[in-house]
Formats: C-alpha cells, structure tokens, sequence
C-alpha cells in the first residue's frame, strides 16, 4: 500500500532544458531589493523522512500551522512579487502565508529554476540509504558520518550533491553545476524583473538543497552549508549590481510570528 501511495506522490516532470549560461542582471538600480527566500513548510514525506526533490507532498498538519506562524512574522513587510517553482508544496506554502499575512489575491509566478534538487534513483526512498551511498562515494563510514559534517557546516554542499550524483546507478541525479546554473538564472530572472518593475521586496518559496547550491559561491558564511529547516529565511539584498547573502536559515520570524499568534 505504502509504495502505491509513494507512486502517486512521486511526480518526476520531463526533463526541462536549462542554458549553460548564466543571465548577469541589469545593474541600473540604486535601490536595495531584498530578495525573502523561505524553504517551504514540513510535508509528509519530510515527516517520513523520504527522499524529496522533484517527487511531491503536501504539508502535514504541523507544516500549514508552523507556516502561518511565519506568516504571522513577516507581516509587516510590504511584498512587491511572488515566486515558486511548479512543485506543490512551495505553492501551498505560499498561499497559506500569504493568507497569513492577509493577501488573498496575488499572481504567483513559477520558475521551474526554483526546483529541488532532482536526487534520481533515490527519490522517495529513505534519507538514510541516499546518505550511505553518498557517504561510500566520499570515503565517509557512513551514512550517520555524513550527516555529522553537513550538520556541522564542515561539508560543502558542492561535494556532497556530486557524491550522490556519482552514486546514483541511473545518472538521473543532478549535479552541484546543473542546480546551481538553474536556481541563479532563476535568481537572476527575479532580480531583473524587480528592477524593471520597480520593486523592494520580493517573496520567494523553494527547497533546502536548491536554495543551498544557489547562495553557495554568493557568501563565505559558513552556515551556507547546514542544512536549511522547514521554513527558515534566507534574506538576499542586491543593490548596483552586487548580491549579499544577509540571513541565512533565519528563524527568528517563526519564533515572533508564533509568539504574535498565541495566547
């Protein structure tokens, strides 16, 4: 039964193609634009700990609370534009802060760029097995090693994401390179569009390792490669042309937005 209901959730769309280019965004702006990403709230397959990349799930119970308590916390912030990738879990996560936050009609732009990670073979398996098989790629005891050092920070996510594209038998599993050129020519496309539309403050929702792999050469904070929590921010603020890094895995809004909402 277990397995029928993980082939109805694992949707593995085509292939789409993405340039080996990377789009340089304009650089005529004087204004700050701030840039919010969040990873999108806990799903069940997150509860379940199963592989999730491009396969699918919807929050669980705790995810839609624990995401109007972020809701609750970004409030006061005036946003300009929205974005997702076509993965339902990003924009669940979206509508139900922004019902939070009081938006009830908004234009969600998707960009297939803000994708997860695709992991191949290992999608909706246990994180578990994806962590041994990446662990024996890098030399590592196990699985459990492994983990240890993402924890930690002490493993770049570049050669992580390369031992389990290595590991993976079907060679479906992306690459650091292919996820990085696909979520910065995302990034870039939300800049430039803020520019040429005047914006400040722009709401994005995509997924932990994508949202890793596209700040990993955009900063030297070593927290760029802890793994990201169900709904943490990570602020970006570009101006004349330079992009910073300002939070990183941020959970100070759930904790005010929780605090705000509670008795």
């Amino acid at each position: 039964m277990l397995r029928k209901v993980f082939a109805l959730l694992f949707i593995l769309s085509s292939a789409t193609a993405y340039s080996a280019e990377t789009v340089t965004p304009s650089t005529d702006n004087n204004q700050p634009i701030t840039i919010w990403f969040v990873r999108h709230g806990k799903t069940l397959l997150n509860t379940l700990d199963r592989v999730q990349g491009w396969a699918d799930s919807p929050l669980t119970d705790k995810g839609r609370r624990e995401t109007r308590y972020l809701g609750a916390g970004l409030k006061g912030i005036t946003f300009d534009a929205f974005y997702a990738s076509d993965a339902g879990r990003q924009r669940e996560t979206m509508k139900l802060l922004l019902q939070q936050i009081g938006i009830e009609s908004y234009q969600l732009n998707e960009l297939s760029g803000l994708r997860e990670a695709c992991f191949g073979s290992f999608e909706g398996g246990f994180n578990r097995d994806m962590a041994a098989a990446a662990a024996k790629q890098l030399g590592l005891a196990d699985g459990s090693a492994l983990f240890s050092r993402m924890k930690s920070g002490t493993l770049p996510v570049e050669e992580s994401m390369n031992a389990l594209a290595s590991a993976d038998p079907t060679g479906m599993t992306e690459s650091y390179q292919q996820v990085k050129l696909r979520t910065q020519a995302a990034l870039h496309t939300i800049i430039d569009n803020a520019i040429a539309n005047h914006q400040k403050n722009i709401l994005v929702i995509s997924s932990g390792t994508a949202i890793q792999i596209m700040i990993s050469d955009l900063t030297d904070n070593p927290a760029k490669n802890k793994p990201l929590p169900n709904l943490a921010v990570i602020k970006m603020v570009y101006q004349n042309g330079k992009t910073e890094v300002a939070e990183i895995g941020e959970m100070k809004y759930i904790a005010a937005g929780k605090k705000a909402l509670q008795p």
